[in-house]
């Protein structure tokens, strides 16, 4: 039976691979086929009960098999009614009037409001804004720029929006946002419009008698609630995460170190927060049971338990937010409530297969997440574990001692998905987890939900629930302070580049072995499983070859220059929000993935956020040997380091692979007044043996003009094979003579999807056109890479080469 349900599940994730889903041809056929081999499983079943062994085998391979073609079926048919309704490119951008309930938590950031809407129609009859009645998606995120305005689930409005179809981010390493909108159902972006032409949003209906959206007003009540009581506290975010899953107000540099130290499973509800509440109703339930002699007649203990057990758990799983851990810990609680109430007790494999099953059939994305994998790999490592267990624990000592091989064996067991996931291994998780699991799940955790139904329930004079909510904050800031001791040495985590897929299964099988039951032949030799994916060489430039990557940051600018003897980066992206940046998102786990644990030079074009948004984040998480910026020392952007005299005119820097020469600015535009971070832009001469790159941040035109005059004067040569286009592509740069001087055979444009810039601006994407240049554009293919060797150039394009169903695809040009 595992191996059936596991079959299940891998047909789910055979679809999750498609570049595009399958014809329902196809999918016909499929279920046909799981109809026919389901069929011969199961008229072989009992013939092969008191057959040979071979038989039964025969038997098994048949279910696996339907199995499989059930789930593929299954899996696509669901993708296809989640892709429609789809909003058609010819309405990205438009005006319309939208109509819908509020259906999710509202978040706030950067005086926005941002909430997911359940469209009820398009109101077409007599709108100014609408001039046909168009399909729209069922489910819409929007930003909504009024911080006055208070949204709350479950209430319907009407809004004049622009929408676009759900584009993210698309970069080697970089998480799959549009893969998590369509988990969520989100199948398109906007943003609610005001000022002339757009009708003022109403508020139609203040509570509409929804299940999901009334649970999700519930939610945001306590949500407040909590959050007056936590204002000012350090870790309120992690309180709040740990009470209802909202996990918007835990910082990245608390993510950081908890990932740091592997612990991340904690701050958030988890498989053992449920099972702790699960467990406590279920006594009490059976306490109060056994007292009434009429209700013991009626039902037994264990069934009154298992079922008082298993409503709890469902109850603040919702409150939760029904996340994958959730839904992976209910559905097991339930399968082995229904066994308890059955009398029956199903091997653990078929516990944990069954759960992972149901889990698919409920979300079949919940294969893409992280933390499907993470919740059902951490499981599976106990029940190995716990196999070979031949009696319970007695003692301390004994509980001690088990409680520790248990944690071990999920360090171990996990190192193939951190290490995916991540991009590193952490060597004090062991460590952490050992204090991090009691002092969360048996302290923390409880304190806060007490101290959240106390506050929920009383008012707040009363001062309970700050005492208990006050000890949870002050366990965590102390669980802080010893995690940041655990993560000083360097050699606290390892961060390796990421090797092949295979790999990764070649290492789960290494780890089973490792984990299996005592006696089990030759267990050390497991560890051979993990060799491949902890020794793969790192694919590198050759001597001699020049490999840029123009990473999609959105409207900023990111680009890496790799060769045989050092990294160059050229600009760190834009600052999304004040905890969020392209750097930690987007540049720093691209250069992990590679295997680059230093960047030889940084260049820093100049201070606009967009460019220089992510130089604190990078400067922090890799080591950076030398910085070129128009930025003055000491500025808050470059988190004090060491810069030497501004980047200028003349300046050359040397690698055996890579010359570099500064064009612009001159020396002397420092002294001048008034002039604009732009015309400052540092702009880069970058030449292999085989490749020139021109690297222009923001320059306008009349500084191209200045620097062109000034290569001239020097002797340099501007013809290159790659010209990064200055300012994204805007009108006010990318001259004719800069064009037609540098004869580049490629621009890079990078840009957000559809921005509200306007760039790349259509004459200056006509004049490149014309001039025979073949334009690269982040918004429009994702991160782009050329790899420049002796005898060809490769060109990948991560959105068209990497593409799955979901992605757009075919982004049109605004």
């Amino acid at each position: 039976m595992p191996l059936i349900l596991a079959a299940f599940v891998a047909g789910d994730l055979a679809v999750q691979q498609l570049r595009s889903l399958p014809p329902p041809g196809v999918q016909l056929l499929c279920v046909l086929a799981a109809l026919a081999l389901g069929t011969l499983a199961a008229l072989g079943a009992r013939r092969a009960r008191q057959g040979p062994a071979g038989a039964r085998g025969a038997v098994l391979s048949l279910g696996a098999l339907a199995a499989l073609a059930l789930g593929f079926a299954c899996t696509a048919w669901a993708a296809q009614l989640r892709l429609v309704p789809a909003l058609a490119a010819a309405d990205e951008g438009r005006e319309l009037r939208l109509q819908g309930v509020v259906a999710s938590l509202p978040a706030y950031a950067d005086e926005a409001t941002r909430f997911v809407v359940a469209v009820d129609q398009p109101d077409c009859a007599g709108s100014a804004v609408v001039a046909a009645c168009i399909v729209l998606p069922r489910l819409v995120s929007l930003s909504w720029y009024a911080p006055s305005v208070r949204v709350l689930p479950a209430q319907r409005w009407q809004w004049t929006v622009k929408l676009r179809r759900p584009q993210a981010l698309m970069n080697p390493a970089g998480f799959d946002a549009e893969a998590w909108m369509l988990e969520q159902g989100i199948r398109g972006l906007g943003s609610v419009r005001s000022g002339p032409g757009a009708d003022p949003p109403r508020l139609l209906q203040e509570r509409v008698w929804q299940a999901g959206p009334l649970i999700d007003r519930a939610r945001t009540w306590l949500r407040e609630r909590l959050l007056q009581r936590l204002q000012g506290w350090r870790y309120a975010g992690v309180i709040v995460a740990l009470v209802m899953g909202d996990q918007s107000g835990i910082g990245e540099a608390d993510w950081s170190l908890y990932n740091r130290t592997g612990i991340s499973h904690l701050v958030s509800i988890s498989g053992l927060h449920i099972t702790m509440i699960a467990a406590a109703l279920a006594a009490l339930a059976g306490a109060l049971w056994r007292r009434c002699p009429r209700l013991l007649a009626r039902a037994g203990v264990p069934v009154v338990r298992a079922l008082a057990g298993t409503a709890g758990a469902l109850a603040y799983c919702l409150l939760a937010g029904w996340g994958v851990p959730a839904q992976r810990t209910f559905l097991m609680l339930a399968v082995v409530a229904l066994a308890l109430c059955r009398r029956a007790r199903p091997p653990a494999a078929t516990t944990l297969a069954l759960a992972a099953a149901l889990v698919c059939i409920w979300d079949p994305w919940a294969v893409l997440a992280a933390g499907f994998w993470l919740s059902f790999g951490a499981v599976a490592c106990i029940f190995l574990a716990a196999s070979g267990s031949v009696a319970a624990a007695a003692g301390m000592r004994a509980r001690l001692s088990e409680a520790l091989r248990l944690q071990a064996s999920i360090t171990i067991g996990q190192v193939p998905l951190t290490l995916a996931i991540f991009g590193q291994i952490s060597l004090v998780a062991p460590l952490a987890n050992a204090l991090a699991i009691p002092l969360v799940s048996y302290l923390v955790a409880p304190l806060a939900l007490l101290g959240a139904g106390l506050a929920a329930l009383l008012p707040p004079d009363t001062g309970c629930d700050a005492a208990l909510l006050g000890a949870a904050d002050w366990l965590l800031q102390a669980l802080g302070r010893f995690l940041l001791w655990l993560t000083t040495p360097a050699w606290s985590s390892i961060a390796l580049p990421l090797p092949p897929a295979w790999t990764f299964a070649a290492a789960a099988a290494g780890c089973a072995w490792l984990l299996a039951p005592a006696g089990w032949p030759l267990r050390a030799a497991g560890a051979c499983g993990l060799l491949p994916m902890l020794v793969w060489p790192v694919d590198a430039p050759a001597a001699g070859q020049l490999w840029v990557t123009a990473l999609d940051v959105g409207q900023g600018m990111c680009v890496v220059l790799e060769t045989a003897h050092g990294t160059v980066v050229f600009d760190t992206g834009p600052r999304y929000s004040p905890d969020s940046d392209a750097a930690g998102r987007v540049l720093v786990p691209y250069l992990r993935a590679r295997g680059i644990s230093e960047v030889a030079l940084l260049i820093v074009s100049h201070q606009d956020i967009d460019h220089a948004g992510g130089a604190a984040s990078l400067l922090h998480a890799l080591p950076v040997r030398q910085v070129w910026t128009s930025i003055e020392a000491g500025h808050p952007l470059l988190a004090g380091a060491l810069v030497g005299p501004p980047c200028s005119a003349g300046a050359r820097w040397d690698s055996p692979d890579l010359h570099l020469v500064v064009l612009h600015p001159p020396t002397a535009l420092y002294a001048q007044p008034g002039v604009s971070t732009n015309a400052r832009s540092c702009v880069v001469l970058a030449r292999s043996a085989n490749a020139g790159v021109l690297l222009t941040g923001d320059v306008p035109q009349r500084q191209e003009r200045q620097l062109l005059a000034y290569a001239s004067e020097a002797g340099v040569d501007v013809h290159v094979d790659m010209l990064l286009a200055p300012h994204h592509g805007s009108r006010s740069s990318s001259s004719p003579e800069l064009i037609r001087a540098t004869a580049a055979r490629w621009v890079s444009m990078q840009l957000g999807y559809r921005n509200h810039f306007g760039h790349p601006h259509a004459a200056v994407v006509q004049r490149y056109r014309a001039a025979g240049v073949a334009i690269e554009r982040s918004d429009l293919g994702g991160a782009v890479q050329w790899r420049f060797g002796a005898r060809q150039t490769t060109v990948a394009r991560w959105r068209r080469d990497h593409a799955r169903y979901w992605h757009n695809q075919s982004p049109v040009e605004p």
